[in-house]
């Protein structure tokens, strides 16, 4: 789960300044190059994700078509970017990785999940989400986002083909949390979340924690790491080992389509 803004606006500074100039990887249409690197790869938008730099970028360019982005996630690659800069292709390393098992519910959680009275649903209210965590934190109303409008409409694409999906909570009729992402094999790629109420974000992505536990889910991938994730028992984990742990969950036949809970799911507790 990425933050609104972050290290990829000082990344993008720096690359102005020609800092990555030696390991930069252009793409470009169809084909991803280097003008003072060649290298061997099989796929022909991306190179190798070891050529990432320390910071986890790895090339630049290319579009947000529904191929190359399912394809950047098969190889554990995401894009991430603000408005006025060009797409940025990331795979870092180490990667912030939530395992379905290891979920921590703290006390206040635990006590707004009994008594709060959320009720959540799965992929009733996409685009509203992903429009609500598209807006700038009430920390910093000035902040730029890099939910541009070229990546809620990809999104909303992928939602569209069944590959994208939303974990919504509202209170009464009222959306006031909720999360979304990208969901291959048994593998949830998380993109974004929100909240206006107290716990709502947590209460969200506890559902989804829920329904991966049911489904057999390897791992919710929340791509950066921070303070408030890790409250919530992700952990970092090497980028070689998280391949090889993608590569399993990719064998895995995913749930394509729009999702439902399970209609014998128990209730979200403590």
């Amino acid at each position: 789960m990425r933050p609104t803004a972050g290290a990829h606006e000082s990344t993008a500074e720096r690359l102005r300044a020609g800092a990555f100039a030696r390991t930069m990887w252009v793409v470009e249409g169809e084909q991803t190059f280097s003008s003072q690197m060649s290298f061997q790869s099989d796929n022909r938008w991306f190179p190798p994700v070891e050529h990432a730099s320390p910071e986890g970028l790895l090339a630049v360019g290319g579009d947000l078509s529904s191929e190359r982005l399912l394809e950047a996630y098969k190889l554990g690659i995401f894009p991430w970017y603000s408005h006025g800069q060009p797409i940025l292709w990331w795979s870092p390393d180490p990667r912030a990785v939530l395992y379905p098992a290891r979920f921590t519910i703290s006390r206040s959680l635990g006590k707004s999940l009994r008594n709060r009275g959320y009720r959540v649903t799965v992929d009733t209210a996409f685009e509203d989400v992903i429009q609500h965590c598209a807006k700038p934190r009430r920390k910093d109303p000035q902040g730029d986002t890099w939910i541009t409008g070229d990546m809620i409409g990809a999104y909303l694409e992928l939602h569209r083909l069944g590959y994208a999906h939303s974990f919504e909570t509202w209170d009464g009729g009222k959306l006031v949390g909720g999360l979304y992402g990208v969901s291959l094999g048994a593998a949830y790629f998380g993109e974004s979340m929100f909240s206006s109420a107290r716990d709502a974000s947590k209460i969200a992505l506890a559902q989804l924690v829920h329904v991966a536990r049911r489904w057999g889910f390897h791992f919710i991938d929340c791509q950066i790491s921070s303070a408030h994730i890790q409250k919530l028992g992700a952990e970092l984990v090497p980028r070689a080992v998280f391949l090889r742990e993608l590569a399993s969950a990719l064998d895995r036949t995913g749930r394509i389509g729009k999702w439902r809970l399970p209609g014998d799911m128990g209730p979200l507790s403590a």
